[in-house]
């Protein structure tokens, strides 16, 4: 006859700790064997995941239990990756329906099954993990979504990730030296050249990328504060031209007096300041840069803008 074991306070704990998951050796080396473990999943007291690790709870497990089976299920230096690591970095809101764990070169049974996708470390991995449950550092996550992702999404989850405060270009470079093959490697050369001269945000690439550079204006500078602690997205110092860049889809509330007010105080100042979002940067840019060009000869800039290859089709803004 065996005995009827329940689950102790060891093992609620570590389960606790686990979103509600555990291995059977898990639990067996706190007290409760196969047979206790078999009973309760008769009793719907608890359940297997995937054949494998138990989440004591009643239900359809909930993702972050889900995440933690899979860990479990891939062994040890299993961890979480691509957008499920993402996702708890916090670069993606939305938890995936898929969750990809990565589980180490050798000695690992896990066989891919939903909710899970399990994929072999490389050879001679270097193991950087965070997080509980286990997860790919940031600089990797980031590096591994870059994979079959387009530029736009690159320019996004990059800058989301430094403007965060998650890393830094320096430790996103750091990483790239040590992997020979990398998706959308130019691009992130340089968008993190940029992102550290202080492009914080994609609004404010698309601006450096699509207006600034390809129509020859002169180099504003970014992320600067005037007296008033007001902090300006780009400003051309010498001709007293402030150009914000607002990524809102409205100005409602707070943030709008905080623009006025900003934009009051630089009028004050003797600065002038012109103002844009997204539907102008990226849909518009000679646009842009032929109103940013003029205010800025208003002001004394004596250089000639150029034009680029989209420029050609518009000729009324009247290039000289």
């Amino acid at each position: 006859m065996h005995h009827r074991m329940d689950p102790g306070p060891e093992l609620l704990r570590l389960v606790d700790h686990q979103s509600g998951v555990a291995t059977c050796e898990q639990a067996a080396a706190l007290g409760v064997g196969r047979h206790s473990l078999a009973r309760l999943v008769a009793e719907g007291r608890c359940q297997r995941l995937g054949g494998g690790p138990i989440y004591f709870g009643r239900g359809a497990p909930p993702w972050s239990a889900l995440a933690w089976g899979g860990v479990l299920l891939g062994g040890d230096e299993a961890r979480l990756a691509g957008h499920a690591a993402a996702h708890l970095h916090g670069l993606v809101e939305e938890p995936p329906g898929l969750i990809a764990v990565k589980v180490p070169w050798a000695g690992s049974r896990a066989r891919s099954g939903s909710p899970w996708s399990f994929e072999r470390e490389r050879a001679g991995v270097r193991l950087r993990s965070r997080g509980s449950p286990p997860r790919t550092s940031v600089e990797d996550t980031v590096l591994d979504l870059c994979r079959q992702a387009t530029e736009s999404w690159v320019i996004g989850l990059v800058t989301q990730a430094v403007q965060s405060r998650l890393t830094t270009p320096a430790r996103l470079l750091k990483r790239m030296d040590g992997r020979k093959k990398l998706s959308h490697r130019a691009l992130l050369l340089k968008l993190l050249r940029d992102v550290a001269d202080g492009a914080e945000t994609p609004l404010e690439l698309g601006y450096l990328r699509q207006v600034e550079r390809p129509h020859g204006l002169p180099e504003g500078t970014r992320q600067q504060s005037n007296a008033a602690g007001h902090q300006r997205d780009v400003r051309y110092d010498r001709y007293l031209t402030v150009v914000e860049l607002d990524g809102r889809l409205g100005h409602i509330g707070m943030g709008r007096f905080r623009d006025m007010d900003r934009d009051n105080y630089s009028v004050l100042t003797g600065e002038v300041t012109l103002r844009y979002g997204h539907q102008d940067v990226f849909t518009d840019a000679c646009r842009v840069a032929w109103q940013v060009s003029r205010v800025l000869a208003m002001r004394g800039w004596t250089g000639v803008p150029t034009r680029c290859a989209n420029c050609a089709n518009v000729p009324e803004y009247g290039w000289h």
